[in-house]
């Protein structure tokens, strides 16, 4: 372009030209930058990175390469944060002693040739560089998983479900192995990119949180919510730290979450602890409500976690230990304060408030349906129509699942597992399907048949 040629009107079209042009341009690197760059929603870097290690890792890495041991393991770990970060095999793999790692992991087998090498990690090592993770973790319920599991009397009190199911996580211990050897952060961080923009994704929980007794998955994934996620969640930025996802709710950008994930309610700022006002089984032992308590006292003794008299058991200290469960208002009322706050990033306020609230009444319902369904078949025992067990107490007892003799019982456990579950949490995770026909219309038909079967019961005993 000649400027000494053009006229002074030819100059200013021009520039009205180029300028916006160029103002869009410093949008969109402003918007990059703001995002992470080009790699604010992709979930890997595509190439492995330089990286400087010590000799020992050195070491493990070229006798893996020569024998062909875990090679796709050493992949993954070159194009890892930890790579990156120089952070090598010996510093995970080479067990604190002095800060007292698991003894799962110290007295552990190791088929390696140094044999201070341990296949298992503990997060005692992870805590070095992770430490408020690791704590915020150790406060939560994932961190009692393995405990809880052990703790149920048809874990416990079967020896090939303990050692294969179990120990061998092939059932039960696959999931809540998640709390084993003080925690196993690869449970979300899978081995060895142990990649945060993956943990955040609703996939990362799917594993566990999916099934017979506890649907999660399926009740968000067909969720409205759930729905958005799946056209649009490809493209968000989950690299991004979730306490940054809504810093600019206001930008016209396609990489901002717009319905929330599983991170978004139960980890927000990306608080490792995972708790939420109800915890897994909507049960809370202060109550003002007098006839809610009522109902949740029968529920206690139910699941084993309180005497006739009202004494709280060992079985409930363990299964709701006090600081790792909101047990007092106060500890509630501040968890779901915190919600309706996440809720009203996109949400009215009120409309959030009502909504929790409409969820809560959904689990009184329940629960009055629960009591009902305990009192009869505890009935039984008492009166000698339902024989006394030699394994376990004459009553009922909703943590023995399976193992329990008779249908009524069976029938009792489904109700409380399976359908109170799925009625509550399909409340809780917007899913009104979930919540009406696989939950509170099978509680109903439940509670029907417990009733139909103990006429039957006492009939035949006449």
């Amino acid at each position: 372009m000649n400027l000494r040629r053009m006229s002074l009107r030819d100059f200013a079209g021009a520039t009205r030209r180029v300028v916006p042009a160029l103002g869009t341009i410093l949008f969109i690197g402003l918007c990059l930058i703001f995002l992470g760059g080009c790699e604010g929603y992709a979930p890997y870097r595509k190439e492995a990175p330089e990286t400087k290690i010590s000799e020992k890792a050195k070491t493990c890495i070229e006798c893996h390469r020569t024998k062909g041991v875990s090679a796709i393991a050493l992949r993954d770990w070159e194009l890892s944060t930890h790579a990156l970060n120089e952070v090598g095999c010996d510093q995970c793999h080479l067990p604190i002693v002095e800060a007292t790692s698991a003894s799962d992991v110290l007295d552990a087998k190791t088929a390696c040739e140094d044999k201070s090498v341990r296949r298992s990690v503990s997060p005692k090592n992870c805590e070095k560089c992770h430490f408020a993770q690791a704590h915020q973790f150790a406060s939560g319920k994932h961190a009692m998983a393995w405990d809880i599991l052990k703790s149920l009397p048809t874990a416990k009190e079967s020896a090939s479900g303990g050692k294969i199911l179990i120990e061998g996580e092939k059932g039960c211990g696959g999931c809540h192995r998640i709390g084993r050897d003080e925690g196993k952060c690869d449970s979300c961080h899978t081995r060895h990119r142990f990649s945060a923009a993956e943990a955040r994704r609703p996939e990362a929980c799917q594993p566990c949180h999916i099934g017979h007794d506890h649907p999660q998955w399926e009740m968000y994934s067909t969720s409205k919510h759930g729905s958005i996620y799946a056209v649009e969640g490809q493209n968000w930025h989950w690299n991004k730290k979730i306490a940054e996802w809504y810093t600019m709710p206001l930008l016209k950008s396609p990489v901002i979450p717009r319905a929330p994930v599983c991170i978004t309610c139960h980890m927000p700022d990306g608080n490792h602890a995972v708790k939420t006002s109800w915890g897994f089984w909507a049960l809370r032992l202060s109550e003002k409500d007098e006839e809610w308590r009522g109902y949740r006292n029968t529920i206690f003794k139910g699941l084993g976690f309180m005497e006739e008299e009202g004494n709280l058991t060992e079985r409930f200290k363990v299964f709701m230990p006090e600081g790792k469960v909101g047990l007092t208002d106060e500890e509630w009322q501040a968890s779901r304060d915190k919600m309706i706050k996440i809720c009203a990033k996109c949400h009215a306020y009120s409309y959030s408030k009502s909504t929790l609230e409409a969820a809560d009444d959904i689990i009184k319902a329940c629960d009055k349906l629960m009591a009902e369904a305990i009192e009869i078949v505890d009935g039984l025992y008492k009166d000698g129509i339902l024989p006394e067990a030699e394994a376990y107490p004459p009553h009922t007892d909703l943590l023995r699942y399976y193992e329990v003799k008779n249908p009524i019982e069976l029938r009792l456990y489904t109700m409380f597992l399976v359908h109170r579950m799925r009625a509550y949490q399909g409340a809780f995770h917007i899913n009104p399907n979930y919540q009406q026909w696989y939950g509170w219309a099978e509680m109903k038909m439940d509670l029907q048949e417990i009733k139909n079967m103990a006429e039957r019961l006492r009939s035949e005993k006449r």
